[in-house]
């Protein structure tokens, strides 16, 4: 497909590309690190004690609080990623805070990780898409503006 062509095509080109791209980069890469550290163990350990749980269509999620075990530290309001079943209000589960934006993760694991992962790498495979796009474009046009050359003459010259 070299031309783009229909309205739904340049609606997605135009604005889904750069939407999907700006949304898997702002939200999963920021987590990308995180996520990976906690997946390996890493970070600080600690104890999540579940506030409230809170649920959209599709799943719900255990906000509460964040202490570490050593060095005191804490973090408020934080969402428990990869809950363990049987999480109720005031339960407490296992933790480990590796600097996520808004949460800590289960040390009983998760596929997490593997959701920011997908993200950030639909945001990154949007953006080259969308560059792409757009260097080949302005290509096309540069091409269009300028003139044809003259046609190759194959006879000898005196």
């Amino acid at each position: 497909m070299d031309k783009i062509s229909g309205w739904q095509t340049k609606v997605f080109v135009w604005f889904g590309l750069p939407v999907i791209a700006a949304i898997g980069l702002m939200l999963g890469a920021t987590d990308l690190g995180p996520a990976w550290q906690a997946k390996s163990g890493g970070g600080t350990a600690g104890t999540f004690t579940a506030v409230k749980k809170e649920c959209s269509r599709r799943n719900c999620e255990w906000h509460g609080n964040f202490a570490a075990t050593e060095g005191g530290a804490r973090r408020a309001d934080v969402i428990l990623y990869d809950a363990p079943d049987g999480m109720s209000k005031g339960s407490t589960a296992p933790a480990l805070d590796t600097g996520a934006r808004k949460g800590v993760f289960s040390t009983t694991g998760g596929s997490t990780y593997l959701l920011v992962t997908g993200l950030t790498v639909a945001g990154v495979l949007a953006l080259v898409a969308w560059v792409a796009i757009i260097v080949r474009k302005i290509r096309r046009r540069r091409e269009a503006a300028q003139p044809p050359a003259p046609p190759a003459s194959f006879a000898p010259s005196l």
